[in-house]
């Protein structure tokens, strides 16, 4: 299994006639290039999971996901790496034909066991499951999820922006990202879901001090839900690689990148403004699109 390179992290500035209009700078923090499967922020949120089960002697990982999780592929990969077993509780029935996520997950040695969507949604431990496994939540949800995240800026002179953009799904990296803040920031969080209680889970991860830093959610770039996607998403993803280099996936990071200059366009983001958008990696996700259908 290769071994992570953080040395590889760059930070990518996008050009265009628009940005240079509006004095914007915008840049990309390109945390994909740490590993190709345990790549973005995956690892940063499950570091500290992975510690925690060391300290406690457990060589068994459990963690929950569906049938195109970037976490649950990203677990196995990282169990392999650190010789520990893995099991994957997969949300629904086992399909005739595993997914590109699923099949690449086995292969690195982890077990998928497939739970009804109601058993899933109460987090029932199936009966095969007999051995004490350590328990890591779905996504890396959680205070240890959390705490990692908060290191995603360190790889980057954070002072230097004033807004900080990420796609939130469980909301534990962009809740590390508010952690790790300065006050002069502002933390910008468009959601993949179409969930609006997503402020409440942030709130919950946040000492007393940093609830008063200033992050806002904008819920209008999900395109009708997690992992749906438009023609138009898929246009402005194969135009972005074509002028800037960087790939993105259809689930997080192209939804992102697609909000952030939309957000530029309709001047909600100011003159001056200096932007960093989190590369959250998950390009493996594209796998389920049709081939040809992106350049990259």
């Amino acid at each position: 299994m290769q071994p992570l390179s953080f040395e590889q992290i760059t930070i990518d500035e996008v050009l265009s006639d628009q940005l240079k209009e509006k004095n914007i700078s915008l840049s990309v923090l390109r945390l994909d290039k740490i590993h190709p499967v345990i790549s973005g922020n995956k690892w940063f949120k499950l570091k500290y999971w992975i510690e925690n089960a060391k300290g406690q002697d457990k060589d068994h990982i459990l963690t929950f996901g569906g049938a195109y999780s970037n976490h649950i592929v990203a677990v196995a990969a990282a169990g392999k790496l650190h010789g520990l077993k893995t099991t994957g509780v997969i949300r629904g029935e086992r399909p005739g034909v595993l997914s590109p996520t699923l099949k690449q997950a086995s292969e690195y040695g982890m077990q998928l066991i497939f739970l009804s969507r109601g058993d899933y949604r109460n987090k029932t431990l199936p009966r095969e499951v007999n051995n004490d496994p350590y328990i890591i939540n779905e996504g890396g949800y959680g205070r240890l999820g959390v705490k990692g995240a908060a290191e995603i800026l360190d790889y980057s002179e954070k002072e230097t922006w004033s807004h900080i953009c990420c796609a939130v799904g469980t909301t534990t990296m962009m809740a590390g990202l508010v952690k790790a803040a300065l006050p002069h920031q502002e933390i910008i969080g468009l959601p993949i879901l179409k969930n609006h209680s997503l402020e409440a889970d942030i709130l919950q991860f946040l000492p007393g001090g940093d609830r008063k830093k200033n992050f806002r959610l904008i819920h209008d770039y999900h395109f009708d839900g997690y992992a749906k996607r438009s023609d138009k998403l898929i246009s402005f993803m194969n135009e972005f690689y074509k002028t800037t280099g960087i790939p993105s996936d259809f689930v997080y990071t192209g939804k992102l990148f697609f909000g952030v200059f939309d957000l530029i366009k309709k001047d909600f983001l100011k003159d001056g403004s200096r932007i960093l958008m989190i590369h959250s990696g998950g390009l493996q996700g594209n796998l389920s699109l049709p081939k040809d259908l992106l350049i990259f």
